[in-house]
């Protein structure tokens, strides 16, 4: 009998090899502790930790640092700016049509920035009346609405996590609780499908949503295969298909809208890949915090 048992549903995809666009510059590369660290990356002292990666309408990308409130500006060249340091542990990030730059910021909730001034003014911060547990991703709809994550420190010992609709009329819901740390998302307008990475899970789950933030029969998309992290920032390809930074594996997959895989693209720096975005002309940009960079590449037919 064969000693190694293995179960493969798909045949190995084509393997792609992305490349180091930017580098966080020496400048702001000094090794801290604080609350953050202290309990999301074992009191490791940390130089930085790179997320929620987003263009706006000049091209140019904004990305944020999570343990110290850093939003960071990169123009197509691969040059960094600070855009703004506040007391905050910004994680997701997302520009709209208006230019409006929104953040899910763990430690003071929904906020929006004012990139000029670099200040940021508080959009949500509770729910009936109770803080939220540390939300981490957020992602925006055609009407205007902000739907986000609020993951704190659940997992498979606490499945508590929660998603939250913030409607354009300044009005706060929640769509769904009971999830098992709730991390990246992606809403598919056409189809009123919601994508959430279920990180401690190791899944993506798809969750049909109907009038009024009703839901239909949410399940299981994708189940990964494991590691020391799992899947962190999600965004769709147009195609309905999907594409998943596998924190802890160095790897971004591609799934087809069957959740088929496509390619898988690794990373030719450090294995925290968390979050990823398109650039206008299609290339996919995504972000690796441990060594402090901003991936490209091409994703072709």
């Amino acid at each position: 009998m064969n000693e190694r048992i293995a179960m493969s549903y798909f045949p190995a995809p084509p393997e792609r090899q992305a490349r180091v666009f930017a580098r966080l510059p020496e400048a702001f590369r000094t090794p801290r502790t604080n609350e953050w660290t202290r309990f999301n990356a074992r009191g490791r002292a940390l130089h930085s930790l790179l997320e929620g990666p987003a263009f706006d309408a000049q091209g140019n990308l904004y990305v944020t640092d999570v343990p110290f409130g850093r939003i960071f500006r990169i123009d197509g060249q691969g040059n960094w700016s600070l855009v703004a340091e506040y007391d905050g542990w910004p994680n997701g990030l997302k520009i709209g049509p208006d230019g409006r730059i929104y953040i899910a910021d763990y430690k003071r909730g929904l906020l929006e920035l004012d990139p000029v001034a670099g200040r940021v003014h508080v959009l949500a911060a509770r729910y009936l009346s109770e803080g939220f547990k540390g939300i981490n991703d957020l992602c925006l709809t055609p009407e205007g609405d902000i739907l986000f994550t609020d993951q704190g420190q659940t997992g498979l010992q606490d499945a508590s996590g929660r998603v939250f609709r913030w409607s354009a009329q300044g009005r706060l819901t929640r769509v769904l609780d009971g999830i098992p740390s709730p991390n990246g998302i992606a809403y598919d307008a056409a189809e009123r499908i919601l994508y959430v990475a279920v990180t401690r899970a190791q899944q993506i789950w798809r969750i049909p949503l109907h009038e009024d933030d009703q839901i239909g029969k949410a399940g299981v998309f994708a189940q990964l295969h494991g590691g020391p992290g799992g899947p962190d920032g999600i965004v769709l390809d147009g195609q309905g298909g999907l594409l998943v930074a596998h924190a802890g594996v160095g790897t971004v997959w591609h799934l087809d809208a069957l959740a088929r895989p496509r390619a898988r693209i690794q990373s030719p720096a450090g294995l925290v890949v968390t979050n990823l975005a398109f650039s206008a002309d299609g290339r996919l940009f995504v972000t690796e915090a441990q060594d402090a960079v901003v991936l490209e590449v091409a994703i072709g037919p």
